[in-house]
């Protein structure tokens, strides 16, 4: 939804392919870019997606990707650019820096996925058909059934909150770095990440928006590698980090509403 949004509102002509599945041809005359963000998993999940079935996870996110990327070239789409993932990297120990440019080392068969795709649509460049992968973090962000949806409701219900802290981007974000790879014609991949987030801050800011009377869970004591957004920064990304975040939560903590809100 921040990806059709932010391009609907740069004033991009934006066709979600309504009823297109994965692994079926999609209709591509006419389009100067696509964006590939389609994935097939179990509900809730991206690592573990596989479920009980991880032929056809691969059939469908792998296979049925790089059959997609061939067809956008035949059909002569000038620039496609693929929503990657930050597991990619996960096979890298807990703390690893990890700058534009490093290789991936996937641990899962989601990061595997991904990854293989990477660098199936990679092959394909070519001169009038530009390719590029974003390899975003974790993505927040208002609307129905946003990632935090779970935790706040657990933590203003009183129930246990594990410790954790991870590396997060604000969607309209994430869609403000497509636009630039597409208006540049960015080509590779590129890390889109903006800050790390500790349970334990982002629930104080819960309490003090909310007056909850549960203390947040402690800081989190793990290391975390953060992906270096250098090439994304060339070209003018400037994300809103922790101030923007604590302007979202308010929205965030809304009740749910339905449809691309």
């Amino acid at each position: 939804r921040f990806l059709a949004r932010g391009l609907a509102a740069a004033g991009h002509e934006v066709d979600p392919l309504p009823g297109w599945r994965l692994g079926r041809p999609a209709p591509l005359e006419g389009c100067a870019a696509l964006v590939h963000a389609a994935f097939a998993h179990v509900p809730g999940k991206y690592r573990g997606g596989e479920g009980d079935d991880p032929d056809r996870f691969v059939a469908l996110n792998r296979d049925a990707s790089l059959r997609l990327f061939a067809e956008a070239k035949a059909a002569g789409v000038g620039q496609l650019v693929f929503l990657s993932s930050r597991a990619v990297h996960d096979g890298r120990p807990e703390g690893t820096p990890l700058p534009d440019g490093t290789p991936p080392l996937p641990a899962s068969l989601y990061g595997r996925v991904k990854a293989e795709a990477e660098a199936g649509l990679a092959a394909l460049d070519a001169p009038g058909f530009a390719t590029a992968s974003l390899r975003a973090t974790g993505v927040y962000g208002p609307g129905a059934g946003h990632k935090w949806e779970g935790l706040f409701a657990d933590y203003r219900a009183g129930r246990p909150i594990a410790p954790r802290r991870g590396t997060e981007v604000h969607g309209d974000d994430l869609a403000a770095a497509l636009m630039l790879v597409l208006d540049r014609q960015g080509r590779g991949a590129f890390h889109v990440s903006d800050l790390l987030v500790d349970r334990h801050d982002l629930l104080s800011e819960v309490q003090r928006l909310t007056g909850c009377p549960h203390a947040p869970p402690p800081r989190a004591e793990t290391p975390v590698s953060q992906m270096g957004c250098a090439r994304l920064t060339a070209l003018g990304w400037r994300p809103r980090g922790w101030p923007g975040l604590v302007a979202a939560l308010p929205g965030l903590l809304a009740p749910p509403s339905s449809g691309w809100t």
